[in-house]
């Protein structure tokens, strides 16, 4: 897909962070908008931001865990609109906790958001794409924790590598029926969005960490130096240039490279590196 004017984007998660940037930015190429969020405050502002733009914009408040919201919302966006161009699987939360004891309700509330949120928008959103003129196009956000897991992280690591295996197979899939649709799974690193200081965080992860959950939290914000408008624009330039997978950020192509030169070592050198921090953390708490 050369150009995005004249074509039709539907976004999940557009109320805040990386979905409203690639609303901005995609308002800003001439492409008309549907969006959704289950926050109908953000979602409205980010309406305002993008409608003075010239292009049409529709929104809707969608819970993406719940597949008839899904399902309905695209029928109203092929109404609206006429045709659906794109589909952007933004939405998504984060856990963290120990597998001992995090609850499976926890797991559940999880694996809905941001791995069958992603299912249920990209088989809902996919007839229409191969429908649409001009061609299509599903953009899955996974992340650094497709790529390498952490201690801590299993319920986020799931969904994430589950939404690279689901976006890498439809992607070869697409291949083979060349046609008009493509597909690209994005792994951005530390972007500065809310989603740290939204995330859920078990108790058990200041006993594997060292930490409180608080300074934890603040810990990972200060790692995220990527801003939302520049993850935008590297998105819109891969599905220009139909790349399979996008890296956003020196962390996801540090991670990257270091699952690649040591496949199973990396959990050794990760491992390590956090009981150090854990032992100097308590050193520094006796003293």
């Amino acid at each position: 897909m050369k150009s995005f004017s004249g074509k039709v984007a539907a976004i999940t998660g557009a109320g805040s962070g990386i979905g409203r940037a690639l609303s901005r930015a995609l308002a800003a190429e001439g492409c008309h908008l549907a969006l959704s969020d289950v926050n109908t405050g953000d979602l409205a502002e980010t309406v305002r931001l993008c409608e003075h733009q010239g292009v049409n914009v529709t929104s809707a408040t969608v819970n993406v865990a719940k597949r008839r919201e899904v399902e309905n919302w695209a029928k109203e966006v092929a109404r609206d609109h006429g045709q659906i161009n794109l589909i952007f699987n933004n939405a998504g939360v984060a856990h963290a906790g120990s597998v001992a004891e995090s609850s499976y309700t926890d797991y559940n509330w999880i694996l809905d958001i941001n791995f069958k949120g992603v299912l249920y928008g990209t088989k809902t959103f996919l007839p229409h794409l191969k429908e649409a003129p001009g061609g299509g196009h599903v953009v899955n956000i996974s992340s650094i924790f497709g790529l390498f897991a952490q201690p801590g992280m299993s319920a986020y690591n799931a969904t994430k590598f589950a939404v690279r295996g689901l976006t890498e197979s439809l992607r070869q899939e697409l291949d083979m029926e060349d046609g008009d649709v493509s597909a690209t799974c994005v792994h951005p690193g530390g972007i500065k969005t809310n989603i740290a200081r939204t995330a859920r965080m078990d108790e058990s992860m200041s006993d594997l960490m060292g930490e409180e959950t608080g300074t934890l939290t603040a810990n990972f914000e200060k790692l995220f130096r990527t801003t939302a408008d520049d993850a935008a624009q590297a998105i819109l330039k891969a599905v220009k240039r139909d790349r399979r997978r996008l890296l956003i950020g020196g962390e996801a192509y540090a991670a990257d490279w270091m699952q690649r030169l040591m496949p199973a070592g990396y959990q050794s050198l990760v491992t390590g590196a956090l009981k150090f921090n854990r032992q100097r953390q308590n050193t520094a708490r006796r003293s």
